[in-house]
């Protein structure tokens, strides 16, 4: 008798190309619904082709990218992991953290189910790259507390998602800036919106390269003496957009309430 062969994963695809049709039907359904999550999963998978291959291949260059590589740590599993939290003391940003998950309900599971979901492949690819990408994914609402653009809010969202264009390149990250700008020009005092939105994108290329944080070691460190060791500006811009007019986004790309 024969034996039977095991099941071969799918070899990853290092050279993908973008895929403008899926992207623009998809900015499309984002639009009419911008609660829709899944829709950004789906630009990202159109356009970020080759965005964590780079970014991988970026942070072994860094002081702690290789180690933090080698021994490839799973984010989320420590994200949904309540007990370790709870370690951070108040003014940390663990803490800030926290209180980010308890103010808004989000989860960092929330947006992996999405994900996976989309993508059509298990939880965890075992590859680099897909490891990557996965950290990139862990680190958004991180990035949410590092840089004061609030996750609840339309705007807030959409001036993170044009710092993390700023910080990864990534074509997806740009499209929907720029669809969420365009969007402005029909919005009362959508300039204020787009002044934000570019304030955004330059702290994102003022600041340190986040993908290279060790999160344990951040976790524990004080909010406030974090940004400045990051250069992360105070969002002036944002703030002031937010108090003056309530914006109407087009997009509001990573709201995701917990499952």
């Amino acid at each position: 008798m024969n034996a039977v062969a095991p099941a071969q994963e799918a070899p990853l695809d290092l050279n993908p190309r973008k895929d403008w049709t899926t992207a623009f039907r998809a900015m499309g359904k984002l639009l009419s619904d911008p609660n829709d999550t899944t829709q950004v999963f789906k630009i990202m998978r159109a356009l970020n082709a080759g965005t964590a291959q780079k970014n991988y291949d970026r942070l072994l260059t860094t002081a702690q990218g290789g180690r933090l590589a080698y021994e490839r740590l799973e984010l989320i599993d420590r994200l949904m992991n309540r007990e370790w939290l709870n370690q951070f003391a108040p003014g940390t940003v663990g803490a800030a953290y926290r209180a980010f998950l308890d103010k808004t309900g989000y989860s960092a599971q929330g947006l992996a189910d999405i994900g996976n979901e989309v993508h059509g492949t298990p939880a965890r690819v075992e590859h680099p790259y897909a490891w990557f990408g996965r950290r990139e994914r862990d680190l958004h609402d991180i990035w949410h507390v590092l840089t004061g653009y609030q996750a609840d809010d339309p705007l807030g969202e959409l001036c993170l998602v044009a710092f993390t264009y700023a910080q990864t390149r990534g074509t997806g990250w740009g499209f929907i800036a720029l669809m969420g700008v365009l969007k402005s020009f029909e919005e009362k005092n959508g300039k204020y919106a787009r002044i934000a939105v570019r304030e955004g994108f330059r702290h994102g290329k003022q600041a340190a390269w986040l993908h290279g944080e060790d999160v344990e070691k951040l976790f524990a460190e004080p909010l406030e003496t974090a940004r400045v060791r990051l250069n992360i500006a105070k969002p002036e811009a944002y703030l002031h957009a937010r108090d003056v007019y309530e914006f109407q986004a087009a997009v509001n790309p990573v709201a995701v309430a917990a499952e």
